[in-house]
């Protein structure tokens, strides 16, 4: 009986030390057993990341991904590594992350000091701010005209947050996603739709009638983008950092850049000498 009792005891020991061993298991640790980075981006959100007509996952943060920060994790891990995409919208990603469900959010997700007490952000790879898509004549053209309007944005979204602080009086309507916002702003449920204004400019040029729409307002935030990843763990993110790092460097972000946002882009939006001193900064440059 004493021997099943020790035995017993001994097997309680062992799970108990392994249940906190497999808990700290390190992104990098993960990826290297499985041959996997997952990561959470969108489906309906060009040219950042969307589903084109020939049912492929593209877009400029899907490249970012694939083209710069894959090589400095197969570094990292001495193997090839797959792709892994899953759908991710702004009130699932960080519990996307915390689930380990994801191990990168790659998509339009804004680096605020909120979102910081719950997960690491990598080095800001695009900049832009908040602006109003809305039906061209609106007397819409800025942020001082939406008090008493219906205003549609994305639910949990830095936009949504800081229209309730600065404009108390607009009708507010949040919804789970970028196209069920512009389907309301269409059929007329609503005025405006504010998000980031490359989002704005990315929805106008895949809509079916562009002229249509106005994109309007200047900035009435500041939206500097990062990849999301779980909070602490130091080896992943400088992983992901260096990818980015040496995209700046060898300008090959700048190539991808161009490539989605160019004259001849997906969504013509040039980059600034403002922004890309900006980005240029974070590595020393």
């Amino acid at each position: 009986m004493k021997r099943w009792v020790t035995m017993f005891l001994m097997l309680a020991v062992a799970a108990a030390v392994a249940l906190p061993a497999a808990a700290q298991e390190g992104t990098l640790d993960k990826i290297k057993r499985t041959g996997v980075l997952t990561i959470g981006t969108r489906t309906g959100s060009p040219p950042f990341a969307y589903i084109d007509k020939s049912n492929n996952w593209v877009g400029f943060t899907i490249d970012l991904v694939e083209q710069l920060v894959k090589p400095a994790v197969e570094k990292e891990v001495g193997k090839a590594i797959k792709i892994e995409k899953k759908e991710s919208t702004p009130p699932t990603r960080i519990p996307l992350l915390t689930s380990n469900a994801v191990d990168l959010i790659a998509g339009t997700m804004t680096d605020t000091p909120q979102r910081r007490e719950s997960v690491d952000f990598s080095l800001t790879f695009f900049y832009t701010g908040a602006q109003f898509m809305v039906k061209k004549g609106s007397p819409i053209k800025s942020i001082n005209d939406i008090g008493g309007k219906r205003v549609a944005a994305q639910q949990g979204s830095t936009n949504a947050k800081i229209i309730r602080e600065k404009v108390p009086t607009a009708q507010l309507r949040e919804f789970p996603d970028q196209p069920a916002a512009f389907q309301a702003l269409v059929q007329g449920q609503v005025d405006a739709y504010t998000n980031d204004g490359i989002q704005l400019y990315g929805l106008k040029a895949k809509s079916p009638k562009p002229d249509d729409w106005d994109v309007v307002g200047d900035f009435y935030s500041e939206e500097p983008y990062g990849m999301a990843m779980r909070k602490g763990d130091a080896k992943f993110k400088a992983a992901v950092d260096a990818g980015l790092k040496n995209g700046f460097e060898s300008g090959k972000y700048f190539d991808l850049y161009e490539k989605w946002f160019g004259a001849k882009g997906e969504v013509p939006y040039p980059m600034t000498p403002q922004v890309k001193a900006y980005l240029m900064k974070q590595i020393g440059k």
